[in-house]
């Protein structure tokens, strides 16, 4: 008697069987820790190596006349926000920020405001000093072409605060910039799982492991094999004995002798 042909035996092989059947693979166990851990390093990376960014801004507003209508000025200071960085560029704004214009256009931004005739110009710069450069210049060039239209829009555009030097970079920090990297490892790590088809454990995908012909099966005794279906590799059709007109084997015709025979009349 073998250790596998003892009851006990085979049971604990068989549970041994079903455990790691059923236990994750370590791959599939440390994708989202790995990707969590790239991610943050990523973003540790971008963090210390990226050049930290300075933003000011400036604010301009449009003041009507004594007669014109201040539904028209808050009209005039939508249209003013829209046009902002042409008329800088137009202008002597990149003279007085000392930038080229492309990298004026590219950096400042314009927003109005919905209840008051106000234009805030934002600009961005890796230097703080030319960031609030750039935004007082496109202050300064508005308030020009205003000044220019003014026999028009009988509306005055007046600079009404001045962009102070940032103290801080507005780029996300270190700590930040590791957060944001782990959480979206760990997301991507979640999705790939998620992708990733299921194997069985002979290491086949679900649908090839059940759709697996039957080779070498030969079917039972008096059988016949479905209409339209050919015989499996390796098997030989099964016949039946027909009892035909030969000789008679000596069983048989011993068999035939012990019968009591009929009398004759």
């Amino acid at each position: 008697m073998t250790p596998r042909t003892i009851p006990g035996v085979r049971r604990l092989v068989r549970l041994a069987r079903r455990a790691s059947a059923r236990a994750p693979r370590p791959g599939r166990v440390w994708t989202v820790p790995a990707a969590v851990l790239a991610g943050a390093a990523a973003g540790g990376a971008y963090g210390l190596l990226a050049t930290p960014e300075y933003a000011a801004t400036s604010y301009v507003v449009v003041v009507p006349e004594e007669r014109s209508d201040p539904a028209g000025a808050m009209g005039l200071a939508q249209a003013y926000g829209r046009v902002a960085t042409d008329v800088a560029v137009a202008g002597d704004a990149a003279v007085w920020a000392r930038v080229t214009p492309g990298e004026l256009r590219a950096n400042v931004t314009a927003a109005t405001s919905p209840d008051a005739p106000m234009i805030s110009v934002t600009a961005r710069s890796e230097r703080a000093g030319t960031a609030a450069a750039m935004a007082d210049g496109v202050a300064r060039a508005l308030v020009q072409k205003g000044a220019h239209a003014r026999a028009g829009t009988h509306v005055n555009v007046v600079q009404f605060a001045r962009a102070t030097k940032p103290t801080a970079p507005v780029s996300p920090s270190a700590p930040l910039a590791v957060l944001v990297g782990g959480s979206a490892g760990g997301l991507l790590g979640g999705l790939a799982l998620l992708v990733r088809p299921r194997r069985t454990a002979a290491g086949r995908p679900p649908a090839e492991a059940t759709a697996a012909p039957a080779t070498g099966v030969t079917p039972a005794a008096g059988t016949a094999p479905a209409a339209g279906t050919a015989p499996a590799a390796g098997t030989a059709p099964a016949t039946a004995a027909v009892p035909g007109p030969g000789p008679r084997s000596g069983t048989a015709a011993a068999a035939a002798a012990a019968a009591p025979q009929p009398e004759a009349v």
